[in-house]
C-alpha cells in the first residue's frame, strides 16, 4: 500500500525570497543611481557654464588693459592650434574681442563673430548675429575711464557642447559602476542568506515520525524564535504521536476482550447447552456488545474533541448549570443502583470553551464514578472557582469506616481519562487524580481557566 504524498506546488511557481530581496535591492539602487546621475549631470552642466561665463570675463578684463596702437575696422582672425592630445573636446573655445570707444567707435574687432550692435549696457547676454542667425554668449565691459568699451563673444552652442561634454564625463564612472554594484549586491545577498537557505534544507529533511530536532548550527539570533518554534512544534508532534500509539494500544486492548468473547459466547452456542447455559451465555453476548459499544462511544467522543479543536470556536459557558442538567440526567442511573449523588455548585461558574465537550468530559467523570464503583457508593461533585471535582468512597458502609481498597472494573476506564485529558488541554486546563476527603476514597480533578465574563444573577 503506497501512501499519497502531499502536494507541493513546483518549486519554479513559488515565490523566491532571493529573488524578491534582489529586486528591491537593485529597485532602490537603481533610483538612487539614477537620482545621483540627474543630479550630477545638471551639476556638470551648470559648473561648464560658469566656466565659460568666467572665461570670458577674464579675457574681457584682460584686454582692457591692453591699449591697442592702431585701430581697424576689418576683422583679424588667427586660427587655433592643433590639439590632438584632448580626449573629448577641444577645450580652446572660439573667442572672438570687438572693442569700441566711447562715441561707437570700432577700434578693434578680432575672430569670426559678424559685428554685433553697439550698446552702453554691460555684462551677459545672449545675442543672435549673422546670416543665417546665430546665438552667441557675449560679455560687454567698460574700461575705468569709460572711453572703451569691449565685448568678448563664442557661440552657445559651443558652450554647450563643452557643457554637456563635461557633464558626461562626470557621469561617465556611473554608467558602469550601477552593474558592477548589482553584481556584488547579488553576490553579498546570496552568501548572507546561504544560512537561511542551510535551515530551509534542514527543516524539508525533518521526520515527523521520529524525535529528530533542528541542529544547534542555526544560532542565529534572527532564527532564535523560528528554529525554537519549530523545535516545539516537533516536540509536541512527537507526544501527541506516542499519545496515540498508547491510545491505539488501549483502544485494540479494550476492543479485544468483548470481542473475543463474543466470538467465544457465539461458537458456544452453536452447541448443546442446556437452557440456563443458553441464557448465560445470551446475556453475555449482550454484556460485550455493550462494552465494545461503550468503548466506540469513547472513540467517538475524541474525534469529537478533535475535531472542536479545529472548527469550533469558544465561547463562555455556565459550568455550574451544565453540571447539574448532567447530574440530573444520572440521577436515575444513581438511584437503580443505589448510589448518592451530591452536587455542591457556585452560582454562575463561568468558563471559556466548547459546551459539547465539557457536557462530554463531565459525563466521563460521573459515568466512570457509577461504573466502576460498587453499589452504594456515595458520590460528591463539587463544582469551585472554574474547577470541578468528583469523589467516591468506593461503597463504604459507613462515613466513619476505616477505607478499603475497593477492586475495580478496567472497563474503558483509561479511555475516558484520555477524554477528559483532551478536553482540559484543548481548554488550557488540567485533568489529574487529587488526594480524596476524609470520607472519600477516590478524588479527580478538572481545573478550567476562568471566563472573564460573569452569569447575571
Amino acid at each position: 500500500m503506497s501512501g499519497t504524498a502531499p502536494f507541493l506546488p513546483e518549486r519554479g511557481r513559488r515565490p523566491s525570497l532571493t529573488r524578491q530581496l534582489m529586486l528591491w535591492s537593485l529597485g532602490a539602487l537603481a533610483l538612487v543611481w539614477a537620482s545621483f546621475v540627474l543630479v550630477g549631470y545638471q551639476t556638470g552642466v551648470h559648473e561648464a557654464d560658469e566656466l565659460t561665463d568666467g572665461h570670458l570675463a577674464s579675457v574681457a578684463a584682460l584686454l582692457l588693459n591692453l591699449r591697442t596702437a592702431e585701430a581697424g575696422p576689418e576683422a583679424r582672425l588667427t586660427e587655433r592650434a592643433a590639439t590632438p592630445w584632448l580626449k573629448a573636446h577641444d577645450y580652446q573655445q572660439s573667442l572672438s574681442v570687438v572693442q569700441w570707444d566711447a562715441q561707437g567707435v570700432l577700434l578693434t574687432r578680432s575672430g569670426r563673430a559678424p559685428l554685433p550692435p553697439f550698446a552702453a549696457a554691460e555684462g551677459f547676454a545672449n545675442i543672435t548675429l549673422g546670416a543665417p542667425a546665430t546665438v552667441w554668449r557675449t560679455f560687454s565691459q567698460w574700461d575705468a575711464a569709460h572711453t572703451r568699451k569691449i565685448m568678448v563673444l563664442v557661440e552657445l552652442h559651443e558652450r554647450d557642447e563643452l557643457a554637456q561634454d563635461i557633464a558626461e564625463q562626470m557621469i561617465e564612472p556611473g554608467l558602469w559602476l550601477l552593474p558592477v554594484v548589482a553584481l556584488a549586491l547579488g553576490l553579498a545577498l546570496w552568501r548572507g542568506l546561504r544560512p537561511l537557505y542551510a535551515l530551509s534544507a534542514d527543516v524539508a529533511a525533518l521526520d515527523p515520525a521520529s524525535a529528530q530536532r533542528l541542529a544547534v548550527r542555526h544560532s542565529w539570533s534572527e532564527f532564535a524564535s523560528v528554529v525554537a518554534s519549530i523545535n516545539t512544534l516537533l516536540d509536541r508532534q512527537h507526544e501527541a504521536m506516542v499519545r496515540e500509539r498508547r491510545l491505539a494500544n488501549e483502544v485494540a486492548h479494550e476492543l479485544r476482550t468483548p470481542l473475543s468473547s463474543i466470538a467465544l459466547q457465539a461458537r458456544a452456542l452453536e452447541g448443546e447447552l442446556d437452557a440456563a447455559a443458553r441464557t448465560a451465555a445470551v446475556a453475555r453476548i449482550g454484556q460485550d456488545a455493550l462494552r465494545a459499544g461503550h468503548v466506540l462511544n469513547q472513540l467517538l467522543a475524541l474525534a469529537r474533541a478533535s475535531r472542536a479543536e479545529l472548527h469550533e470556536a469558544k465561547a463562555p459557558v455556565d459550568l455550574s448549570a451544565l453540571v447539574r442538567d448532567v447530574c440530573a440526567d444520572y440521577a436515575q442511573a444513581a438511584w437503580q443502583r443505589g448510589d448518592d449523588v451530591s452536587v455542591v455548585a457556585s452560582q454562575g461558574v463561568m468558563v471559556q470553551g466548547h459546551a459539547v465537550l465539557l457536557d462530554i468530559a463531565v459525563r466521563n467523570l460521573l459515568e466512570n464514578a457509577l461504573k466502576h464503583t460498587p453499589q452504594g457508593t456515595r458520590i460528591a461533585v463539587e463544582v469551585g472557582g472554574a474547577w470541578l471535582l468528583v469523589s467516591d468512597d468506593g461503597g463504604r458502609a459507613l462515613a466513619g469506616e476505616a477505607a478499603v481498597p475497593v477492586q475495580r472494573p478496567v472497563d474503558s476506564l483509561h479511555l475516558g481519562h484520555e477524554i477528559l485529558r483532551r478536553v482540559a488541554d484543548l481548554h488550557g486546563g488540567r485533568f489529574a487524580p487529587v488526594a480524596p476527603g476524609p470520607t472519600f476514597t477516590t478524588c479527580f480533578r478538572l481545573d478550567l481557566p476562568a471566563s472573564p465574563s460573569r452569569a447575571a444573577g
